[in-house]
């Protein structure tokens, strides 16, 4: 790191460069804790350290420290920007594999097949492997090298080992072992007979390289979108902003905006920063930060926030608070925090290989010693102990993970379930609560007009005549989900003169010889115009079910009702009943109010204990960690920009397929279709993946466990011992493809529930 020592006062975040494994992660993490006054965490998947406490170190002392641990470290080119791990480094490994499999395919083929061994195959085989066990498994040597030179050891070690002692002893065999001469053949015998010189391994060399390489691929490219939510994010704040400067408007970058600033805002344009309205009037979309549907009514006085879009009149905004006090800037900073609190779960594999690797060196080290202390030709001694190093690399453990993975995903995009990786299916294994974000998730998004209530002498098909007409010159969603309806069932719609809007209220327009008023009750009451109790009992009637009742009225009198609300999306509350048979606890969260949040729960079925109400896009994930703070595991489902850092801060995060992208950055799984359906099918589906996953790797580990003693016996002949290694791990991909007959259960053949978690008395279980 270049350049002036960086006083870290705050807290610090670190790009990290080099890591292979999450022991990796766990290792500069404890080389940074042991710094007197420092408290961090380092997050494999998204490659960052996070410094929360620096003890009054400077940035190049931290940085010092994780080079010392020999990895690299950077600050952040700029905030939300991608971590080391690029796209072009997954489209490398991408080649490199590419170029490895048919090698490695024809090597093994030679192996395996002693009728295909034609004169000089072993030669073949040899010019064929060689690049495949060096610069295939290149990126796998280096990282071993990078662990061995600090004392320690991960499953890279054992790779890299396993390919250089099989290669070598092939090397050994075929120029000083008798293998080289030509004609030889290594036959197939079931017999177990002590090692010989003849011994080839070129099969396994080539086929463990091709194995992992392909683990590594899926985990690149699994993480080169972890840090898409927050580049996300970043980008959608204006660019640009047209300041006043002496009455006349300079068009300037939004990040020179300072407080007290005032700025105009043009229909269709973004607030640039958060401000307070100084002139004008107009129609606020918020949606892209509350994933309400409904836009705001906003005038002189009123609060609105930066990256929300003007939908109609011109606004002059004075900025209250720029750059990080925003909050977009803060939404950032939340998914920040969440990605670093979430300990990147480390892969089984990579837990197990802490003892399984230390041991399978130690136990090479000692069968060569006994060998050669019990009175063993040398050469015999050195085949025992190379066969250990052979038959223990970890080629089944390569396909465990990725190959259920693969399976798994698969079959999860058939039924429109995209799982990110291991780390959520370790998050769904158990989870207590499911929080479901109401619009976008279990409603449409979108606003529609549900029933038309006419009242006495008025029928519903000129309520839509007039209704629709006047409507049809608003930009209001409410009015145009009016309009959309009405031009749909008449065919036409009349011209309107006179049209008015008036905000926050209504509209008003002359139809047909008719002075129409479409607009709220208060707004009728103002305006001294008579509404029939018929017509206020349906007003009521309508806003108790959670949705918006416009008063339709003309000639002095109110004459119908429209019904328009963001409609429950099919199978919402069969989605909420199978979420309860999994024994989950689903609850509702939602920045609507109070009365429309629970008129939707108990539509879905959803207790009012479990319905939190009124909850900004800043304090969404805050209702996470509450319920997490009670000892539950969360899952969190939402859509909007405004669910990315409770996604990220839940146990399990599932975003809607049709929402933002943001939310899809920032969750584990997403659910391609939006069915909410599909909630249940992901845990489902992601639990039988992780059951996969354990049973491959239980199967590969007890596999080591029965040749490992009898490669150190010296009874492990050559060619059953790739024989078994290929059999390993086709026991693995068969078991791996049975998630392919998964099926989405149905309604009364869902899994065995466990016991669901009942609502608690306290806060976290009711209402705010």
């Amino acid at each position: 790191m270049t350049g002036p020592p960086v006083t870290a006062a705050a807290p610090v975040e670190l790009v990290v460069g080099g890591m292979s494994c999450a022991a990796c992660a766990a290792r500069i993490e404890k080389r940074l804790n042991l710094l007197d006054g420092v408290a961090a965490t380092v997050n494999y998947a998204t490659e960052r350290a996070y410094i929360t406490d620096t003890g009054g170190r400077d940035v190049s002392e931290l940085v010092t420290a994780i080079e010392a641990a020999g990895y690299k470290a950077a600050l952040p080119v700029q905030e939300g920007a991608a971590g080391p791990v690029t796209e072009s480094g997954a489209r490398q490994l991408g080649w490199r594999l590419a170029a490895c499999v048919p090698l490695a395919v024809a090597v093994v083929f030679l192996a395996m097949v002693p009728a295909a061994q034609f004169r000089g195959w072993q030669w073949v085989s040899l010019a064929l492997a060689f690049p495949v066990a060096w610069w295939g498994a290149w990126p796998l040597h280096r990282a071993a090298w990078a662990s061995l030179r600090h004392a320690s050891a991960t499953m890279d070690t054992l790779v890299s080992l396993g390919i250089a002692a099989s290669f070598a002893w092939s090397l050994f065999a075929l120029f000083f072992g008798g293998a080289g001469m030509l004609g030889m053949r290594m036959p197939f015998a079931l017999t177990f007979t002590p090692a010989g010189q003849q011994a080839l391994y070129l099969d396994v060399a080539a086929g463990v390289t091709v194995s992992v390489l392909t683990g590594r691929y899926l985990e690149a490219r699994a993480k080169d979108r972890s840090g898409s939510a927050l580049t996300t994010l970043a980008q959608l704040g204006a660019k640009t902003v047209a300041v006043l400067r002496g009455g006349s408007e300079v068009r300037m970058s939004a990040g020179a905006l300072q407080p007290g600033d005032l700025f105009v805002v043009r229909p269709g344009e973004k607030i640039a920063t958060d401000g307070v309205v100084v002139e004008g009037d107009s129609t606020i979309d918020a949606s892209v930060l509350t994933g309400e549907p409904v836009p705001a009514e906003v005038g002189a006085g009123d609060d609105v926030t930066g990256a929300t879009v003007n939908m109609s009149g011109r606004l002059v905004v004075r900025a209250t608070r720029v750059g990080a006090q925003t909050m977009l800037a803060q939404l950032v900073s939340l998914v920040t925090q969440a990605q670093a609190s979430k300990t990147a779960a480390q892969r089984l594999a990579d837990r197990l290989a802490a003892v399984f690797v230390p041991c399978v060196i130690s136990l090479a080290a000692v069968t060569l010693g006994f060998w050669i202390g019990a009175g063993l030709p040398s050469q015999d001694a050195w085949s025992a102990a190379f066969a250990v190093l052979v038959v223990a690399c970890p080629c089944a453990l390569g396909l465990a993970t990725p190959a259920a993975l693969l399976a798994g995903v698969g079959r999860g995009a058939e039924l429109g379930i995209l799982v990110r990786g291991t780390q959520a299916l370790e998050s769904a294994r158990r989870i207590d609560v499911v929080a479901l974000d109401k619009t976008g998730t279990l409603t449409s998004g979108t606003m529609s007009l549900d029933e038309v209530i006419p009242g006495p002498e008025t029928d519903e098909r000129e309520c839509l005549l007039v209704a629709g007409a006047v409507e049809d010159a608003s930009e209001h969603p409410i009015g145009q989900a009016i309009a959309r309806v009405a031009a749909a069932r008449l065919g036409f719609l009349p011209a309107v003169t006179g049209f008015a809007s008036l905000p926050g209220a209504g509209v008003t327009g002359s139809v047909a010889g008719h002075d129409a008023t479409l607009g709220s009750l208060r707004l009728f009451d103002e305006l001294q115009l008579a509404v029939p109790p018929r017509l206020r009992d349906a007003v009521n009637r309508v806003e108790g079910s959670g949705r918006t009742a416009v008063l339709a009225g003309w000639d002095g009198a109110a004459r119908a009702v429209l019904a328009v609300g963001d409609a429950i999306k099919p199978g919402g509350s069969e989605a909420v009943r199978r979420i309860r048979d999994l024994g989950v606890r689903p609850v509702l969260v939602t920045g609507d109010n109070e009365r429309t949040a629970r008129a939707v729960a108990a539509q879905l079925g959803i207790p009012d204990a479990d319905v939190f109400s009124g909850v900004r896009p800043d304090a969404k994930v805050g209702v996470v960690r509450e319920l997490q703070a009670a000892g539950l595991r969360v899952a969190m489902v939402g859509d909007g920009v405004n669910d990315a850092a409770a996604l990220s801060q839940a146990n399990l995060g599932m975003a809607i397929g049709t929402g933002s992208d943001v939310a899809i950055g920032a969750a584990d799984l997403t659910l391609v279709n939006g069915d909410p359906a599909s909630i249940a099918d992901a845990v489902l589906l992601s639990r039988a993946t992780l059951r996969t996953i354990h049973a491959n790797l239980t199967w590969a580990f007890g596999y080591n466990l029965i040749a490992i003693p009898l490669a150190a016996l010296g009874y492990l002949n050559p060619l059953f011992a790739g024989l078994a290694m290929a059999g390993s791990s086709l026991v693995v991909v068969s078991n791996s493809l049975r998630l392919r007959r998964f099926k989405a259960s149905r309604p009364g053949t869902g899994a065995r529930p466990r016991r669901a978690v009942q609502p608690q008395a306290s806060a976290v279980g009711s209402a705010p």
